[in-house]
């Protein structure tokens, strides 16, 4: 019987023992490994889009444009084309349709002689405050007068006083393939400040690249050139239309960084000279 229960009882120690045993020893159960980031797909750089409007450009060259709006007028448009082929000059001429359509042989004869013939709009409105049917009904009849003077279309406009907005010059350049010209150099000759003031506005502000802006329907702006035209070529200056200096522009070159300063030494202090060592002379 003692027998009997010491084999129970230690049928029921090995039982418990196992069955610990099992609970310490479960197997591991590898850790999960973290999903790997999603490797983000190379993309091409967008090319920059080309310039469609320009009031100067970079140059490697003494190269300018004279431009001359509001034409072509009668009498002044001819003395003035008189002036740039005695000095070999080349200019742009912004036109106004009404005008062109008046004075197709003046059109004509500028291009014979190495002039370009821009759209400025047919009647000079503000075409910044104006509806896009508006702006598109100015530039198609300019653009209709100047091809039928001078057998080809214009590339170039000018917005009358400069007005326009971006959304406009994007949709004019789709539609037309026209690149907006400004300028930087304006001498203000519409208020007939007088011919010298002119030209001194003009040599003043004008620099390689500079499209400069005047007008040939005022009779002070064109008594304002002989001595402009002399001055510029005098400084070196050569006067090409638009579309020339447009192509030869260049990328503007990155500033040169500043080599960093040497680090200044710590001036070096010269030692304190000792106190001399007291007298010891006995007093007498």
């Amino acid at each position: 019987m003692l027998f009997r229960r010491f084999i129970a009882i230690s049928a029921l120690v090995s039982l418990l023992a196992s069955g610990s045993f099992a609970q310490e020893t479960k197997p591991d159960v590898p850790a999960e490994k973290p999903s790997a980031a999603p490797v983000k797909p190379k993309t091409t750089p967008t090319p920059a889009e080309p310039a469609i409007a320009f009031n100067s450009v970079h140059v490697d060259g003494p190269f300018i444009a004279l431009t001359f709006d509001d034409g072509p007028n009668a009498t002044l448009t001819p003395k003035l084309l008189d002036l740039l082929a005695a000095r070999h000059l080349k200019a742009t001429f912004f036109v106004v349709g009404q005008n062109a359509a008046d004075h197709p042989d003046i059109l004509k004869r500028a291009v014979r002689e190495g002039h370009e013939i821009a759209n400025h709009s047919w009647s000079h409105p503000n075409l910044g405050k104006m509806s896009d049917d508006a702006v598109r009904r100015e530039l198609q009849k300019t653009d209709d007068a100047i091809t039928a003077a001078i057998g080809k279309r214009p590339t170039l406009m000018r917005p009358p006083y400069g007005s326009i907005t971006a959304r406009q010059k994007k949709w004019i350049h789709d539609e037309f393939g026209y690149r907006i010209i400004i300028w930087d150099v304006d001498p203000l000759d519409w208020k007939r400040p007088g011919p010298s003031v002119v030209t001194a506005r003009i040599l003043k502000e004008t620099k390689a690249g500079s499209i400069v802006l005047a007008h040939d329907i005022h009779p002070p702006t064109i008594e304002a050139m002989p001595a402009t035209f002399d001055q510029l070529m005098k400084k070196g200056f050569k006067s090409v239309t638009v579309t020339e200096l447009l192509s030869m522009a260049t990328p503007i070159p990155p500033k040169p960084t500043p080599s960093p300063l040497p680090p200044r030494a710590l001036p070096i202090a010269s030692p304190t000279p000792s106190a001399p060592p007291p007298d010891s002379t006995p007093t007498p």
